[in-house]
C-alpha cells in the first residue's frame, strides 16, 4: 500500500528532514521523492510505502497536516487508492 504526500510553501531549511523524520517515526518508507524550488516556493511530492504504517492512516495524514501548519507549509497526504480513482479517465 502506498500514499502520495505533497508539500507546498515558502522555502526554508529542514522541510525534507522534518517530513522524512515523521515518516520514519511511523514506519513509513519513502520510495521516491521529487522537489523543486520555484523562485521562493518549495514544492515536493513523495511516494511512500504505508504497508508497515504504525497506526491508522488518517492519524498519520493528520499528523503531517499539523506538521505543515507548524512549519507554515501545506502538507496533504492521499492514499494511493484515492489518488488513482481521482486520476482515472
Amino acid at each position: 500500500m502506498r500514499a502520495v504526500i505533497t508539500v507546498l510553501g515558502k522555502d526554508m531549511v529542514g522541510i525534507l528532514s522534518k517530513v522524512s523524520t515523521r515518516c520514519a517515526q511511523r514506519n513509513v518508507n519513502i520510495m521516491d521523492v521529487t522537489q523543486s524550488i520555484l523562485q521562493d516556493v518549495f514544492a515536493m511530492v513523495m511516494l511512500v510505502d504505508i504497508s508497515a504504517l504504525d497506526g491508522e492512516f488518517s492519524e498519520f495524514a493528520q499528523e503531517l497536516t499539523e506538521l505543515g501548519q507548524e512549519m507554515g507549509q501545506s502538507i496533504h497526504t492521499m492514499h494511493e487508492d484515492i489518488f488513482n480513482s481521482m486520476h482515472r479517465i
